[in-house]
């Protein structure tokens, strides 16, 4: 007969079994994500509960994935949606690395459930799996950033947009993103050659010498604001300069920069409707045409105001909104030609004696501007068609060359650049919601966007991506709390 110390002895080494509740644990289980309700066991860890509500209303179940049926051998490949939705938490928690996310997954098994990865059975574990043996490495929660296509970040940016509208009364949706504003945020790439107090005896700023810390990064140059370029302080020559004395905001760098569309909701905040990340050689305006397709493709129309700094100051950006049926707020960068052009009430532009300027001529102009357009050449209407034989009533010294010459773009957008009242109630009431970018900035960069420590192009886009959803989402999570 086994004595009473023996029995205590065999329960005392023997392995315990879980007295939790029976958990789904096979692989190829609904995702948690999108049940409506959390088991007990589940919903009784509030982290758990925290992250469902937060990530629940997205579609997690048409996330796009890979296909299964490739031509080339190898094991299933498993689903994307829980290093999406473990990014996501990453970003919001401000967890700085892979690594960290993954111990911090481990001391939260009933998050690592809820995420859906494949779980390793353990009866003598308190959910029934080895959460150690169940969460990725932090290699493959890299590799996985790394290859991850954008469409799929930009799927879940689309969803959070679209539940936000959803969510608004009736009026506020006939109005949703109708006035939008842009801009762009720089980002500083992972490399020695933006820290100056790293000594590099030359090449700092060639822009043939690629950082070996990424390599895709380029060179590009922060200005203080999209004004006045003169007052621009020069691109240091020597790495002597302190580093408090070289501010980030006007200084050349290496990196990226990220330009956003966002929408202000009254009572509820700052929507980003649409993002893109490019190295930082691109110049801002070349983010206007990509943001605005993204944007009306989630809208499903065009908006009709628009606010963006000076560096926007283009005529397509004017046309755009101008065919809308509303203004884009943009100051008025009047260059090396000047910003004083007249016209008539036909739209043809005046010349310096105030005579209407016939068109003479109209090409594509593939050249000056990013888009190509359609240009006119207005010649002197006293010459042209013919001569009428009158004179230049000022005597303009170009009289005698042929008379005044004049070329710009036929698009109503050329005249409306010039022609907008920018000291009118309106523009400056439109102009002021510009702050709505200023905010969506600043809420970037406090979840990290300056400084991403990733090493490549792609990583930094899918996290940017997924950094502005975590932004809607939270905008939600506010109004909730604020009706609650």
């Amino acid at each position: 007969m086994v004595s009473h110390f023996v029995q205590r002895l065999i329960a005392r080494v023997a392995p315990r079994r879980s007295t939790t509740p029976a958990l789904a644990l096979a692989h190829d289980r609904p995702l948690p994500l999108t049940l409506p309700a959390l088991p007990a066991v589940i919903a009784a860890c509030p982290v758990a509960r925290k992250y469902h509500a937060l990530l629940h209303p997205l579609p997690w179940h048409a996330l796009p994935e890979r296909p299964t049926d490739r031509p080339w051998p190898g094991p299933r490949p498993h689903a994307r949606a829980p290093f999406v939705a473990a990014f996501l938490i990453k970003l919001h928690e401000g967890v700085p690395s892979m690594g960290r996310l993954r111990t911090w997954l481990i001391e939260h098994p009933a998050l690592i459930w809820l995420l859906g990865f494949p779980l390793i059975p353990d009866p003598t574990a308190p959910l029934g799996f080895d959460g150690a043996a169940s969460v990725p490495s932090a290699t493959r929660f890299s590799r996985v950033l790394r290859a991850l296509p954008n469409a799929t970040a930009q799927f879940l940016l689309t969803a959070s947009v679209d539940h936000i509208r959803s969510l608004l009364p009736p009026d506020q949706q006939a109005t949703f993103a109708t006035t939008i504003v842009g801009d762009t945020k720089h980002i500083l790439a992972w490399v020695k050659e933006n820290n100056f107090k790293q000594w590099i005896s030359e090449g700092r700023f060639d822009p043939a010498r690629q950082p070996a810390g990424d390599p895709d990064c380029k060179l590009g140059i922060k200005k203080r604001h999209n004004r006045d370029t003169a007052t621009t302080p020069p691109t240091p020559t020597t790495d002597a300069l302190p580093p408090s004395n070289v501010p980030v905001a006007s200084t050349t760098l290496w990196g990226y920069a990220s330009g956003v569309v966002v929408t202000a909701v009254q009572g509820w905040g700052d929507v980003v409707l649409a993002e893109r990340t490019r190295p930082f050689n691109e110049d801002d305006i070349s983010y206007f045409a990509p943001l605005m397709q993204q944007t009306e493709q989630r809208l499903g129309f065009r908006p009709a105001n628009g606010a963006w700094d000076a560096a926007y100051d283009a005529h397509y950006v004017y046309d755009y909104f101008h065919q809308a049926g509303g203004i884009a707020a943009v100051p008025l960068n009047p260059g090396k030609r000047g910003g004083d052009r007249q016209f008539d009430p036909q739209g043809l532009p005046l010349c310096a004696a105030g005579l209407a300027m016939p068109l003479k001529m109209t090409y594509v102009d593939r050249k000056s501007n990013l888009i190509p357009h359609e240009r006119g050449k207005y010649a002197c209407p006293l010459r042209f068609p013919a001569p009428n034989g009158e004179v230049c009533p000022i005597a303009d010294p170009r009289w005698e060359r042929g008379g005044c010459v004049t070329t710009m773009a036929t698009s109503a957008g050329a005249r409306v650049r010039l022609q907008l009242d920018r000291a009118s109630p309106t523009y400056r009431a439109l102009y002021a919601q510009r702050s709505a970018a200023e905010r969506i900035n600043s809420q970037a960069k406090a979840l990290g966007i300056e400084r991403p420590n990733l090493r490549n192009q792609q990583s930094i886009t899918n996290q940017n991506t997924l950094l502005y959803v975590v932004i809607n989402l939270r905008v939600v999570l506010r109004q909730q709390a604020r009706q609650r």
